[in-house]
């Protein structure tokens, strides 16, 4: 079991806001909604709810994931942009510092992903009842000291720990990744080394096509 203490709360990092929704830039280990406990309450939509209660999450992220979370303000709109994830309308990508030379240094990984049940929250590669999951991925930069690449991702499906899952099948698992990483790969990073970097939707009110990026903070 990973122990949850979350970050210190210094403030909304807010990406774009109007009376529809909001993106905020949500930091590493902070869950996206509240987990089973008291000790777990704390997470980004209770913060968000805070300033603004008529927000409601419509995606997540994972708790060691930091980047772009996109949430609704009001029924109607949640809806709304429920239906632009649903429907492939929301773009998506990621960076991430993985272990090794990735080679080819782009591709796409196309993995049927499922539920590990007896040691869940964990992921796995199932071809016989696993759902259908698709990643693109380009090397962005190889470092021969640490023996590492940062690249980019971009996930065509929505899978739980999809990318992370997907890079540790090819043999490149996320530094920091306590689930998939081994030992010697985990610890070569504070936190999981993967960030939301950027999304593009078109807009649920004007369908004006918004375009956002977080910076990338390793």
């Amino acid at each position: 079991m990973i122990d949850y203490t979350p970050p210190t709360h210094t403030g909304l990092r807010i990406l774009y806001l109007d009376k529809s929704l909001i993106v905020v830039d949500k930091p590493a280990g902070l869950l996206s909604v509240p987990g089973r406990g008291d000790d777990k309450q704390d997470c980004m939509i209770a913060r968000v709810q805070a300033e603004f209660p008529d927000a409601l999450i419509v995606h997540r992220l994972d708790m060691g994931t930091s980047g772009i979370m996109v949430m609704a303000r009001g029924k109607v709109m949640e809806r709304a942009l429920s239906i632009l994830f649903q429907t492939r309308q929301v773009h998506k990508r990621y960076e991430a510092v993985v272990a090794r030379q990735v080679s080819p240094t782009r591709g796409e990984i196309n993995l049927p992903l499922l539920t590990d049940w007896p040691n869940r929250p964990r992921q796995m590669v199932s071809f016989v009842l696993g759902k259908l999951s698709c990643t693109r991925y380009q090397v962005l930069a190889y470092d021969t000291a640490s023996d590492t690449s940062r690249v980019a991702l971009e996930p065509l499906t929505g899978r739980t720990h999809q990318l992370r899952v997907h890079l540790q099948a090819l043999g490149h698992p996320i530094l920091g990744d306590e689930l998939y990483a081994s030992p010697t790969v985990c610890i070569q990073a504070q936190r999981l080394l993967l960030h939301a970097v950027w999304i593009s939707f078109p807009h649920p009110l004007t369908g004006e096509v918004l375009s956002i990026n977080s910076p990338i903070p390793f």
